[in-house]
């Protein structure tokens, strides 16, 4: 073999090493599917929360827009809130509590879907929570369910987007992982 001959093939082999790995990520891209995924919380398609009519609890008026910048963990119920509210609201409690110093960057939202004030005892137990009235908040339709807005629990990102839902009863230390890595890859909120 003429040493023109060799030179060739060597330049050959040095751009088919380069072109493997991009011509294996397409590969891989089109051809494997993952069977299982790192998050515990559903994705959802990024909805912005649209501007409603809410008020709190107190009578102020109330707008998603002010905790804009932050992580929200948003929950719908009735203002009695039963056994399987106040799990919700203990739920969301302590997976913010969880974060050590960045627990200032989420809130948590209460949003009551009927005319039932709530329980004294509820406000006083979950302080800190926002406890908002919504019945008929049109934007709601922003927090996509399969049944009923009051079986999951919903994070809406900094830029005010519900980007996922939690399942109903879900694992709280499922939840911290979730949130954790969320506010560890985030700049905002």
């Amino acid at each position: 073999m003429s040493p023109t001959a060799i030179n060739r093939l060597k330049l050959l082999g040095i751009g088919a090493l380069a072109a493997a790995p991009v011509l294996g990520s397409y590969l891989l891209y089109i051809f494997w599917s993952p069977s299982a995924y790192t998050n515990y919380g559903t994705l959802l398609e990024p909805q912005p929360i649209l501007p409603g009519e809410l008020r709190l609890a107190d009578g102020r008026t109330f707008a998603f827009e002010t905790l804009r910048g932050r992580w929200i963990f948003v929950v719908f119920d009735s203002g009695e809130c039963g056994q399987t509210c106040e799990r919700k609201l203990w739920t969301i409690r302590q997976v913010r509590q969880a974060q050590g110093k960045d627990l200032a960057r989420i809130e948590r939202v209460f949003i009551i879907d009927d005319d039932s004030a709530p329980k004294e005892a509820t406000v006083r137990d979950f302080s800190g929570t926002w406890f908002v009235f919504g019945k008929s908040f049109a934007a709601a339709a922003g927090f996509p369910a399969t049944r009923s807005r009051r079986t999951y629990i919903y994070l809406v990102d900094p830029q005010g987007r519900v980007m996922m839902r939690f399942p109903e009863e879900p694992d709280p230390k499922q939840m911290i992982r979730d949130v954790s890595r969320l506010l560890k890859y985030s700049r905002q909120g």
